[in-house]
């Protein structure tokens, strides 16, 4: 009797034990675009420590190429064509594109493109990485690649404030989609070359490896993955 007693107990230990790892807690420090942070993560941190309260998410939002190793991350979320080698890599939601966006005033006296060939009748605020290299704007339709570099008199890295030049009528604005979305529904900006603007590739949450993966990394995972 005292052995089936005692491997009951030894039973109810190792279950008591599962369950703690199991259980999401301590913290998750995460690395992610500050473009795209509100609206892949906006919805999800809310509902996760509220349904885990014993877990903290850290997050640092910064459109900074950063080594998530090197700099004590746990996990970060890129586009697929930034991943370094190496990695595991969940794809995650939601898919991105992008927008070329002006305000009715801008086009009050413009004609609106009708090709991203005709950008370069326009003034375009230039995108550039927090280091300063500028990067084109992209486009495709039926096969037809185009990368646009704009020479507008603006560059900026943050899509808040190219949204706030668009709105101002000095230029377009080259942005994610969801950013602009709700000045484009109310009308304070219209949108084009929407068919040249397909979905960009998948976004990624990646880490070093799968051993030893936290609880609370895991529930993170699963909170966003496509």
């Amino acid at each position: 009797v005292q052995r089936i007693e005692r491997r009951a107990d030894i039973g109810a230990a190792l279950d008591a034990l599962n369950s703690f790892r199991d259980t999401p807690f301590g913290k998750v420090r995460l690395n992610v675009p500050s473009s795209i942070a509100p609206f892949v993560l906006g919805r999800v941190i809310g509902p996760l420590v509220k349904a885990n309260p014993q877990l903290q998410v850290e997050i640092v939002a910064t459109d900074r190429l950063v080594d998530i190793v090197d700099e004590g991350f746990d996990a970060g979320i890129r586009l697929g064509e930034s991943l370094r080698e190496g990695m595991v890599a969940v794809k995650i939601r939601p898919r991105l594109r992008m927008a070329v966006v002006g305000s009715p005033a801008y086009f009050a006296d413009r004609p609106m493109p009708m090709t991203p060939r005709e950008l370069s009748q326009h003034v375009c605020v230039q995108n550039m990485y927090p280091s300063g290299v500028r990067y084109p704007w992209e486009f495709e339709l039926k096969g037809d690649a185009i990368a646009y570099h704009p020479t507008g008199p603006v560059a900026l890295d943050d899509h808040e404030l190219m949204v706030q030049v668009a709105l101002s009528g000095a230029a377009l604005a080259y942005v994610w989609e969801n950013r602009a979305e709700r000045e484009i529904l109310d009308g304070r900006l219209i949108r084009c070359l929407d068919e040249w603007c397909p979905p960009e590739d998948w976004l990624y949450l990646y880490y070093p490896s799968r051993r030893n993966m936290s609880a609370g990394l895991r529930a993170f995972i699963d909170a966003v993955k496509a």
